[in-house]
């Protein structure tokens, strides 16, 4: 048997009920607009460097309950006591270099949201960058966001393309709400 060579090919003959399955149908690629959404999605995509997407989707609400809901004001005010506190907790990845980067990205989302008014409109005023204008953009900005990182994290939302294959059904749906969100803008 071949291997998958997309997520969309892999997660085709899994169980409805299936973590990846159901991550890829119903969240990866699709839009957000949320910035404390986006950046919850930016802390699991710097958790999984080194781990498997299953490990991070095991643990994800666990990560969204550690982390305060993905509330990047809160986050950014996390002192020692709160660093301490993340590296006792089994339930999310405790590293500390992660953990860090996570704070330390959300002062820079709150200093990126006083100047463009949110993250996504960070991100949307620089959708034309190419992939490596991306990884630039965020090697400068942020902490612990490497190639692959920044490459997941913008595919895992919606701005690059390539997240699911044209003939995927998960592909069609995605179009029509970006279609939406064009209109709507």
């Amino acid at each position: 048997m071949e291997k998958p060579t997309t997520y969309c090919e892999y997660v085709r003959k899994l169980p409805k009920d299936d973590l990846n399955r159901m991550y890829h149908d119903t969240e990866y690629g699709f839009p957000l607009t949320n910035d404390n959404e986006l950046f919850g999605r930016l802390i699991l995509e710097i958790n999984q460097a080194g781990l498997s997407w299953t490990t991070i989707l095991k643990k994800k609400e666990n990560f969204r309950k550690s982390f305060d809901n993905f509330d990047i004001k809160k986050i950014s005010k996390y002192q020692e006591k709160d660093i301490e506190r993340l590296l006792e907790d089994s339930s999310i990845i405790r590293n500390k270099l992660k953990i860090n980067a996570v704070i330390f990205n959300a002062e820079k989302v709150i200093f990126i949201q006083k100047e463009y008014s949110s993250f996504y409109n960070w991100l949307m005023n620089h959708q034309t960058n190419n992939l490596s204008q991306w990884v630039k953009l965020f090697k400068k900005t942020f902490k612990f966001t490497g190639g692959e990182i920044t490459k997941e994290f913008l595919l895992s939302i919606g701005i690059l393309s390539g997240a699911h294959v044209a003939h995927c059904p998960v592909f069609l749906s995605i179009k029509k709400i970006k279609c939406n969100l064009k209109t709507n803008d």
